[in-house]
């Protein structure tokens, strides 16, 4: 779906489940993002099959699964959500403890951009992270969005930074 010279980006399937299991548990996902229940394969199954299939029919984006060129490895995800209160898609990424480091969310989340812009004319990006998130605050920065105040979700007191970009 969207290639980089390291990384490819395709849509998430229930073969992903394994991979997804191990992501959704790891330290990294579950201080920054938090719990999601999903503690077996067929509760990764579920996750992918109603929050993640359905946004591609729906909105033409959603999180995509990274694939490393070299080996084909399942390293991450990387795409937009579409949340019924906000007028506009946020990006998010999360890569497994053995692949941050290397540049590689930089690489998927930049070419997310680029598809965002090109490819479905999307005109403004926005992003939430938790304020002690600084490798997530770094990347937004680098991929041109900025700081635009606190928000919180619904039904969730809990402060996040909001970010966002203009595309032209």
């Amino acid at each position: 779906m969207i290639q980089t010279p390291r990384l490819i980006l395709r849509e998430l399937t229930t073969d992903d489940a394994p991979f997804m299991l191990e992501l959704l548990n790891s330290p990294g996902w579950l201080t920054y993002i938090g719990d999601r229940n999903v503690h077996n394969i067929e509760d990764a199954k579920k996750y992918i099959t109603e929050r993640n299939i359905p946004n591609y029919q729906k909105y033409n984006f959603g999180f995509y699964a990274v694939v490393r060129v070299e080996d084909q490895a399942v390293i991450g995800t990387c795409g937009m959500a579409h949340r019924d209160f906000l007028d506009d898609p946020d990006i998010g990424f999360a890569l497994l403890p053995q692949y941050t480091g290397k540049g590689y969310a930089l690489e998927a989340a930049q070419a997310v951009m680029n598809y965002a812009q090109q490819k479905l004319g999307i005109k403004k990006v926005l992003a939430f992270t938790l304020p002690i998130n600084e490798p997530s605050i770094r990347l937004l920065k680098k991929i041109g969005l900025h700081n635009a105040g606190t928000f919180n979700l619904p039904d969730d007191p809990e402060d996040l930074l909001l970010f966002e970009k203009e595309i032209e």
